[in-house]
């Protein structure tokens, strides 16, 4: 195997983890100068599509939410983050390493989600400095 042909591996493997599919649409909110660009690759690279960014006006399949302790109320974050899912749609809150600047207690997580009706449902490393929560939003009923 070439080091590219691994490397592609790895970049499928990061967002498969996440349980992207060919043909998402994933929005990206809280970018900065300090998020996984491999796992933004890795998230391109599955899907097919560029990630859209705060300013998109459709309905997505994903959000992705880099989110650091200093960025505030993570309730109203989480809720902003239900906007543009469709229906069953989730939100990865990707958040700073435990002992790493910006680190959000998963109490507080928790909480946040709880009190936006979302419902956690697992958490993994989503790169070298950040842990991924996976935040299911409520199906509407037809």
């Amino acid at each position: 195997m070439s080091a590219t042909a691994g490397q592609a591996q790895s970049e499928r493997s990061l967002a498969e983890r996440l349980g992207l599919k060919a043909g998402q649409v994933v929005q990206e909110i809280g970018y900065d100068d300090d998020v996984d660009e491999e796992l933004r690759d890795s998230v391109e690279a599955v899907t097919g599509n560029e990630l859209v960014d705060e300013d998109y006006d459709d309905v997505v399949d994903v959000v992705l939410l880099w989110w650091r302790e200093e960025d505030g109320d993570l309730f109203e974050g989480l809720t902003d983050a239900m906007v543009p899912l469709t229906s069953g749609g989730d939100i990865w809150l990707l958040t700073p390493k435990a002992g790493r600047d910006g680190h959000v207690e998963p109490s507080d997580i928790g909480e946040a989600a709880d009190t936006a009706g979302l419902s956690q449902s697992r958490s993994l490393s989503a790169g070298k400095e950040w842990s991924g929560t996976r935040l299911a939003a409520p199906k509407v009923k037809k």
